[in-house]
């Protein structure tokens, strides 16, 4: 068996460009159009990456984007101050706190920070909240939501699957394990501290991995035939300056039958919901109905 790919660039590119025709009839009905402000502190290398890529998509389909860039030595004080005078401006529908943040900062504290309104990474409590009483009305975390919309533009099913899901993040495995839950999928989360796991994931018809310490870690020994996968990791080599995943993606594509490579597998679709999710904000902060059934809201 040789698997199929599930190509995030190619899936996010139709998101993309029902969200610019969108936009575009926002701009002339409303005289407006979504606004997105990152707050990044210090100059993380892979942040940089990160920040640079979701502007450009901004641009690329008219939403407004700003960064305020900060030193890696301003204060949690100082960071608070600045997200609660978004909070209040009305022009802003969407707040992103690139993370991570120095360890002087506490995430928690930043991320609550923000009105769960525009919250648009979706990690505000209130959203994780809804998320998890299967309130919808809430933004939910970009990365899970583009997955799950990855599986349902290649019609993989989830109802009644045995999805093993590797790592429990705030960022990922929960959010993922939430929204497999709601799609009547029967989950297992795995950790550090999960034995016998390869045991656990050659049961599985989903692997959703996401856990970021061991480049290729989950070779095809770990894998059923007809299996799933999709890779969420990056970790840098920094011997060849390339990207790679939890899987090993050369051994696993001749078992699975879908396989995300990595990059350009998961990737594109989270700025894509990211955007999604700040054209929602736009729309819910604005009491506009939606108007285009690619949003979801």
């Amino acid at each position: 068996m040789s698997a199929k790919l599930l190509d995030g660039k190619k899936t996010s590119a139709k998101y993309m460009e029902s969200f610019k025709s969108l936009i575009e009839n926002l701009r002339a009905k409303y005289k407006k159009v979504p606004s997105l402000t990152v707050i990044l502190v210090g100059e993380n290398p892979a942040s940089l990456i990160y920040v640079k890529n979701k502007q450009k998509r901004c641009a690329e389909i008219g939403i407004k984007s700003d960064v305020i860039r900060l030193s890696k030595d301003v204060s949690q004080k100082e960071l608070l101050k600045i997200i609660s005078k978004l909070n209040k401006d009305k022009k802003v529908n969407g707040i992103l706190v690139q993370l991570p943040l120095p360890s002087h900062i506490d995430e928690s504290s930043v991320i609550n920070a923000i009105s769960p309104e525009k919250d648009v990474d979706g990690f505000n409590v209130v959203n994780k909240g809804k998320l998890a009483v299967g309130d919808f009305t809430g933004l939910i975390p970009c990365t899970p939501f583009g997955i799950l919309k990855m599986l349902k533009l290649y019609k993989i099913k989830t109802e009644g699957k045995n999805v093993v899901i590797l790592g429990r993040s705030n960022i990922v495995g929960k959010p993922m394990a939430e929204l497999m839950l709601q799609n009547n999928a029967t989950v297992t989360v795995c950790h550090s501290r999960t034995k016998n796991l390869k045991a656990i994931t050659k049961n599985a018809d989903i692997i959703i991995s996401a856990m970021g310490v061991k480049a290729g870690m989950i070779k095809a020994s770990y894998v059923k035939e007809g299996c799933v996968v999709v890779d969420v990791a990056m970790i840098r080599n920094f011997e060849t300056n390339k990207l790679a995943g939890d899987v090993d993606f050369k051994s696993v594509s001749k078992v699975a039958s879908y396989i995300t490579p990595v990059p350009g597998g998961v990737g594109p679709m989270t700025i894509a919901m990211l955007i999604n999710n700040t054209i929602k904000a736009f729309l819910t902060q604005n009491n506009i109905e939606n108007e285009d059934t690619q949003v979801q809201i």
